[in-house]
């Protein structure tokens, strides 16, 4: 089969490999579509994986193609959606339903080989079932838009007549403002460095959008405030944005060490913010309500998807597309592959 493999920060190949086998209690799935997650960056560029080499990718949607041994309730070409992590279910974490917070799990494209590749073996508790109407894409999408809900619930959630807001308005972010709209938010506040985000941002639903410029001149606060993003500089602004007694769950990963500027730590004792980490979309029963919620919206319509597509290629095109990732020489909103 084809895929693609890391071997190093930056040495990421198309390659022929052999198709996995599905073991006893597994599926093997021919994968429709693989989406690039924000993680997948530092991963393939800087960091590199937990073992290379390594097939990476982990944000995808497949269609059955074999049952392993003891694996019932699937049919050969049934179109699934994927959870990513594989727990350990023996942990105290696992065993309280916080798998999120699994201390000895697996992950697929980061621990195992994982979905920029023609064909997947999942264990079949990773599966979950979606309507066959839905579009491969969508699902693919089922991921990131977990994330975002996952990240909006830890925050303490958010209600009809509050103001919500995010900062960072990749797909994580823009699944976010929509999520925000259907809970019933009065105000969205919208923030990026890219007035093309913007754009994208007021279509999700955002109803104040901010460049970071335009942040001193802003007083609008935010009862709930997501970052989405993971660098100094947009912590520092997602807790400026909270209004007294708000909340700001961060899901956006650093790669540098972070910095809380005073003006901010002043802002978190004086107006009592309250800072949540906010890690992965699972909750019990595995992979969670975050799963099954998302799917639902993303098949009935609920939340709109298409719009954040921006490339939607064959899979050998995907080390050209990371390295201009690399250059930033592409403005991208969700990078899709067809393997």
């Amino acid at each position: 089969m084809r895929a693609i493999v890391l071997h190093a920060p930056g040495d990421y190949r198309l390659e022929d490999r052999p198709k996995p086998q599905a073991a006893a209690g597994e599926v093997l799935l021919r994968v429709a579509s693989v989406g690039v997650c924000g993680s997948d960056l530092p991963r393939m560029l800087v960091k590199g994986a937990h073992k290379m080499p390594l097939i990476t990718g982990h944000e995808f949607s497949g269609r059955v193609a074999e049952l392993g041994a003891g694996v019932t309730g699937w049919s050969e070409g049934e179109l699934v959606a994927v959870a990513p992590l594989l727990p350990c279910y023996q942990c105290s974490q696992c065993k309280t339903g916080n798998f999120s917070r699994c201390r000895d799990y697996d992950y697929f494209g980061s621990r195992r080989d994982g979905a920029y590749a023609e064909f997947v073996a999942a264990p079949a508790g990773n599966l979950m079932k979606v309507p066959q109407h839905a579009d491969p894409r969508a699902i693919a999408m089922v991921d990131p838009a977990s994330i975002a809900l996952h990240a909006i619930w830890k925050g303490g959630g958010i209600d009809i007549g509050k103001v919500g807001a995010v900062v960072g308005c990749g797909p994580i972010g823009l699944f976010v403002i929509q999520w925000m709209r259907l809970m019933g938010a009065t105000e969205i506040i919208a923030v990026d460095v890219s007035e093309e985000k913007l754009d994208l941002a007021r279509e999700a639903g955002a109803t104040i959008r901010l460049l970071p410029q335009d942040l001193d001149h802003n007083k609008a606060r935010a009862d709930l405030v997501i970052e989405a993003v993971g660098l100094e500089a947009t912590i520092n602004n997602a807790v400026a944005l909270a209004a007294p007694g708000g909340h700001v769950a961060l899901i956006g990963i650093p790669v540098p060490d972070v910095t809380l500027r005073n003006a901010t730590y002043q802002t978190l004792l004086r107006q009592e913010i309250s800072i949540h980490g906010s890690w992965n979309s699972f909750g019990a029963p595995f992979p969670g309500p975050q799963w099954s919620e998302t799917i639902a919206a993303l098949a009935d319509g609920r939340l709109k998807w298409e719009f954040l597509i921006s490339h939607d290629l064959d899979l050998a095109e995907l080390p050209d597309i990371f390295d201009r990732f690399h250059t930033r020489n592409i403005v991208f909103s969700k990078v899709l592959f067809r393997p």
